[in-house]
């Protein structure tokens, strides 16, 4: 590897104004066309002068939702990042002003770095929770200028906020903070030459913290966290590595994979990050149980039926068949998303909001939980199907899928959880790909009501009226609870109505994205929504024995059409443990005694 390339300043305070004539030159008629885009769409009251405007433009995508984003150029930029920001977190000024923050995209050239990651840090920036003297590094092998990375990161910014006017000048800001490093992962070559680019851009402050993001495959993981400990730590604060799923396919690699990062970094470094954890609607479940007395004297068996877990996608693996097919819809969703909110809804209340405290209550759940039994699970992959002369390809239609993969893309089980509270309950856990909505959701059904006045008089179907909470957590994230109430009029009618609580209507506010979230919280060293070693050990324990009798076996996944709800064989599995899916029901149909 040859020498570093020269960095463009010492530091990033001194370079944060300096403007680079060339590229900017180049971006600002894409900036020009956006920002009258906003003024026609303020003018009109509708998006359709922003669509013309764009479709007018070169080189500007009208199909793009990055070419609806308000931006302007020449405005004044609003005040620098404000330590208020931040005091939520309990960080001392000091360290706001006087530190510097490095953060490290390595295999920053991909998908998930391009269209999540800065987005998500430039979200953070642009709403000043970044602090004060940060950088943001990409490490990748792909070669590339700091120049060609900036535009690179541009092509995915966008500006979520209605009222973004000072956009433009923010990207433009937070793109001349961005760097790129060349290198080999498992070259400390590399990394010491990365670690001379850090400490040139961190410009001798005398606490100087680092976050390395590992977006890439989990084969690597143990090189890079070699390298960076070695070669690119922080000498003078501290040092954090973001893990991203898969963590392992069964007890044994994960283990082996945690023995390998322990070699390198601590448990406190490492920060095992599960996205969906980051979702507003799953940090607003402990609120929702442990602020309200309504629902916590009701969150047991004594009320509850059945609680689900849904996690449906009305899209394929096109694209990712071959990355999937080693791991297969338990392993990519069951085991860690759909595991971790249901060991968040059933946790007794911890000792306090710290995040070791969580965890401890999660790790109980889990250790409580069944071994997941094969005559509990059912297991599915879509098939292509023709709508109106269309076809929509099925699994196997994938190039980079193996011909005769009976990997499932649809799963649910049924899982059972051993302790006081929840003895009998059925926890059912669904995840499927290629089905007939996106949707994520926890379905909570409580019991009948005892002596129901109304069966008789009405024939009323008592597993349709039966009340449900359910927590949508996304697209359009809310809470609703299904109650039952008599129609309006003369005649004596039962109908099911919502209790609502869309977020979009009731708070005129931006919901983070995830990641923006989760990776706000490593900066400030909060844990809580991230998954620590022995909850992954205990939930790999339950996992694997049946992931490993379903491929000896060689278990058929039942086939379902692209754009379904799904193999019948899951209608039969909820049947078997009393349960009705509350996804599949018409939630609006009244309930006539005529």
């Amino acid at each position: 590897m040859s020498a570093a390339l020269p960095c463009r300043t010492a530091s990033v305070a001194g370079r944060a104004g300096r403007a680079q004539p060339a590229r900017r030159a180049a971006r600002q008629p894409r900036l020009r066309v956006l920002a009258a885009q906003r003024a026609e769409v303020q003018a009109s009251g509708n998006g359709s002068g922003a669509v013309a405007a764009a479709a007018a433009a070169p080189g500007i995508d009208a199909a793009d939702p990055a070419a609806a984003a308000p931006l302007e150029a020449a405005q004044p930029v609003g005040p620098s990042p404000s330590f208020s920001n931040m005091q939520v977190y309990g960080l001392q000024e000091e360290d706001w002003n006087k530190s510097a923050l490095s953060i490290v995209v390595v295999g920053a050239s991909g998908d998930l770095a391009k269209k999540k990651i800065f987005p998500a840090l430039f979200a953070l920036y642009y709403e000043n929770m970044l602090p004060k003297n940060f950088s943001v590094y990409g490490y990748a092998r792909s070669k590339m200028s700091d120049e060609e990375f900036r535009d690179f990161i541009a092509s995915n910014l966008t500006c979520r906020l209605s009222d973004s006017k000072d956009c433009g000048l923010k990207m433009e800001e937070f793109l001349d903070r961005c760097f790129y490093q060349a290198g080999q992962y498992a070259s400390d070559e590399d990394f010491g030459a990365l670690d001379a680019r850090l400490r040139e851009t961190e410009g001798g402050l005398k606490k100087a913290d680092r976050l390395f993001y590992l977006s890439i495959p989990p084969n690597i993981f143990t090189a890079v966290a070699a390298c960076a400990s070695k070669s690119a730590s922080s000498k003078n604060g501290w040092t954090r590595v973001i893990v991203e799923k898969p963590f392992g396919k069964d007890s044994e690699s994960f283990k082996q994979l945690s023995d390998d990062l322990y070699q390198h970094l601590r448990e406190d470094q490492i920060y095992r990050i599960d996205h969906y954890l980051g979702k507003e609607l799953i940090e607003d479940l402990t609120v929702l149980r442990f602020a309200n007395l309504v629902f916590e004297p009701l969150w047991s068996r004594q009320y509850i039926r059945n609680v689900q877990v849904i996690f449906s996608e009305n899209f394929g693996t096109e694209g990712r068949g071959g990355y999937f097919d080693q791991y297969g819809i338990v392993r990519d969703v069951i085991q860690n998303h759909l595991l971790q909110i249901l060991a968040l809804f059933a946790m007794e209340q911890p000792a306090s909001l710290d995040a070791e405290d969580i965890r401890n209550e999660k790790v109980k759940v889990l250790k409580s939980m069944q071994q997941v039994r094969l005559e509990d699970v059912v297991l599915g992959q879509y098939r292509s199907r023709n709508v109106r002369g269309s076809m929509l390809p099925g699994y196997l239609d994938d190039d980079t899928v193996p011909p005769n993969s009976i990997t499932p893309t649809f799963a649910a089980c049924a899982v059972f959880v051993n302790n006081a509270r929840w003895d009998g309950v059925p926890f059912l856990l669904k995840a499927g790909k290629a089905l007939h909505s996106r949707v994520a959701e926890i379905r909570v059904q409580f019991r009948h009501v005892p002596g129901n006045l109304y069966r008789n008089k009405l024939g009323l179907d008592l597993d349709r009226a039966t009340n449900e909470l359910v927590i949508r957590i996304q697209p359009n994230e809310g809470i609703y609870m299904k109650i039952n109430n008599k129609v309006p009029g003369l005649g004596l009618r039962i109908d099911t109505t919502r209790l609502d609580l869309t977020y979009k209507s009731k708070y005129d506010v931006h919901l983070p994205d995830a990641y923006e979230r989760l990776i706000l919280d490593c900066i400030n060293g909060d844990r809580r929504l991230f998954i620590r070693n022995d909850e992954l050990e205990v939930a790999w324990e339950k996992f694997t024995p049946v992931l490993k009798e379903i491929e000896e076996r060689g278990v058929q996944p039942e086939l379902y059409p692209y754009g379904s709800r799904g193999p019948v064989g899951a209608h039969y599995l909820a049947a078997k443990h009393g349960v009705r899916w509350g996804d599949l029901a018409a939630d609006d149909e009244p309930y006539d005694s005529s």
